[in-house]
């Protein structure tokens, strides 16, 4: 009963005892218990945790009051603060709606202690069942204990950057090939670029600082994870350098477009002008004889057919000729 009431509270708990999975979903009210087995590696999530259920946990595993309140606090940035018993560490999950182009964020902190991991969600968006299945499909590195629990957190959080780097990339080709579509509207592209920049700038800000914190994971001083650990993490900040690489790129090629496409713009107003321009000279030719032969005075031809035949003939092969000199030049 006591694993079913804190599950239902938003907390999850798991146990390995020597690299193998002991135990899920007992209450924290046992974490004492486990710990004294110096054997056990603990895992604690916390979703939308009420204020008594995280101070357990921080009393338990002696977690710093600063980290306390910055895994309570919202919209804090990805880092990785270092104290004497243990580290905090805060991130985000990311998800790019490929039909309007936002972004959506999920932060999750995480406590982690030689042995335990504690991860505090801000509420249910974040997928920790992915996190879960991680784990279950390379239990075989359980033995690292919570090196191995965080790579796989940490590994899962940075193939999503990536996954949304992919779509922002599938969008800003989607964007060059409406840039040069003949019949797509400049509004259009103006509203889809502005809507991709806005997310790629939020995007930046939260891959970009991953970067820092997963090379201070690596550091060998701090002695945060194992050394048999040491090669995956040093392959998820592969994957991170990737991600914020590809970042910048895109970001730059995002910027080319927005001016590319107010250059098309300006090349099309520029043909318009041409092409009305063209048929005003046009226009204007039988305006100019018409408006002559209406003069109210007598002239060679006025009020004879011939003078008519005349001015018909003129306005004919004025304004074809200048229909062809005009397309000649590609003025029409």
């Amino acid at each position: 009963m006591a694993s079913e009431a804190s599950t239902a509270h938003g907390v999850r708990t798991r146990v390995y005892s020597a690299g193998v999975l002991d135990r899920e979903d007992f209450p924290i009210s046992d974490l004492s218990v486990y710990l004294a087995d110096p054997e056990t590696v603990l895992w604690v999530d916390l979703c939308a945790p009420a204020r008594g259920d995280l101070e357990v946990v921080a009393e338990e595993l002696g977690l710093h009051g600063l980290a306390v309140e910055d895994a309570v606090a919202a919209r804090e940035r990805p880092k990785l603060d270092v104290y004497s018993t243990h580290g905090f560490l805060n991130m985000y999950d990311v998800r790019l709606d490929p039909v309007s182009g936002g972004l959506a964020l999920s932060e999750l902190s995480a406590f982690v202690s030689s042995r335990a991991l504690v991860t505090v969600r801000k509420d249910d968006s974040f997928d920790i069942d992915a996190v879960v299945a991680r784990w279950d499909s390379s239990s075989d590195l359980a033995i690292h204990g919570v090196g191995f629990l965080l790579y796989g957190l940490i590994n899962h959080v940075v193939d999503g950057h990536f996954d949304a780097v992919q779509g922002f990339d599938d969008e800003i080709e989607a964007l060059e090939d409406l840039l040069f579509n003949a019949t797509s509207r400049g509004a259009e592209v103006q509203r889809r670029s502005f809507a991709v920049r806005k997310s790629l700038v939020t995007f930046r800000r939260v891959v970009l600082p991953m970067r820092e914190v997963v090379n201070t994971l690596l550091r060998r001083d701090l002695d945060v994870i194992p050394v048999e650990m040491t090669p995956y993490f040093q392959d998820v900040y592969d994957h991170v350098l990737r991600a914020t690489e590809w970042t910048e790129s895109l970001r730059d090629l995002l910027t080319t477009i927005v001016e590319t496409s107010l250059t098309v713009q300006g090349n099309r107003l520029n043909v318009i002008t041409k092409k009305v321009t063209g048929w005003a000279a046009i226009i204007a030719v039988p305006t100019a004889i018409t408006g002559f032969y209406g003069q109210n005075l007598p002239f060679p031809g006025f009020a004879t057919t011939s003078g008519f035949a005349t001015s018909t003939l003129l306005i004919l092969v004025i304004s074809g000729g200048l229909y062809v000199l005009f397309t000649r030049k590609d003025w029409l």
